[in-house]
């Protein structure tokens, strides 16, 4: 259930802000200094995204770049006060990771199959343990987005949680011991660029 602020759900805005926040291109030869910098950085990560990936793969550029974004600022967005962060519930990571895993498999099967079923089974292995292990590394493979999904939701859950104790535990401390009072706060501003990384790292 989506927290809700002055009778709006937070969800609905955390889902559009992102898009709200992107500049328009210009009609000018030049752009302005924030579309030039964004481009840069669009560039730059589509380029280090895809450096070990050959042609073919390509394709999936504006896909992975558009999703990576999206993810990074809902993940950002999600630090200020008074916002919610969708990417901590567990229904939009597995909405999200459930049909680009699935996408992954299908697309492997179809091009490279032999591939594919080879990773099923480890070279080397002995025969009495062959059906065991296939069974095993196919669990393994159906179960992959349940657990990225829930160790994104849970990585950033704890992060937000320790925030709210840690703010919490300093309001309380500032008028019974105000020494312990900013050392905790100094925690907190630490903690926050702690979990502005992990945004970054998770998305």
């Amino acid at each position: 259930m989506s927290p809700i602020f002055l009778g709006i759900p937070l969800a609905a805005i955390a889902i559009a802000l992102p898009w709200i926040l992107f500049p328009t291109p210009t009609t000018r030869w030049t752009n302005n200094r924030l579309l030039s910098l964004q481009n840069w950085f669009i560039n730059r990560f589509t380029q280090q995204l895809l450096l070990p990936v050959n042609m073919e793969g390509h394709k999936w550029a504006a896909l992975l770049t558009s999703l990576m974004i999206f993810l990074i600022t809902l993940n950002m967005l999600g630090l200020l006060p008074y916002t919610f962060t969708p990417t901590t519930q567990l229904s939009i990571n597995l909405g999200l990771a459930t049909p680009l895993w699935l996408a992954t498999v299908i697309i492997g099967m179809r091009n490279q199959p032999t591939h594919a079923l080879g990773h099923l089974l480890p070279e080397g292995t002995p025969a009495p343990l062959i059906p065991v292990l296939i069974i095993i590394e196919t669990i393994s493979l159906f179960i992959r987005p349940l657990a990225l999904g829930v160790r994104l939701t849970a990585n950033l859950t704890a992060g937000h949680l320790l925030i709210q104790l840690i703010a919490t535990a300093s309001f309380v401390l500032l008028s019974m011991m105000p020494a312990v009072a900013i050392t905790v706060t100094v925690v907190l501003f630490l903690l926050t660029l702690l979990e502005v990384a992990v945004a970054m790292i998770q998305a």
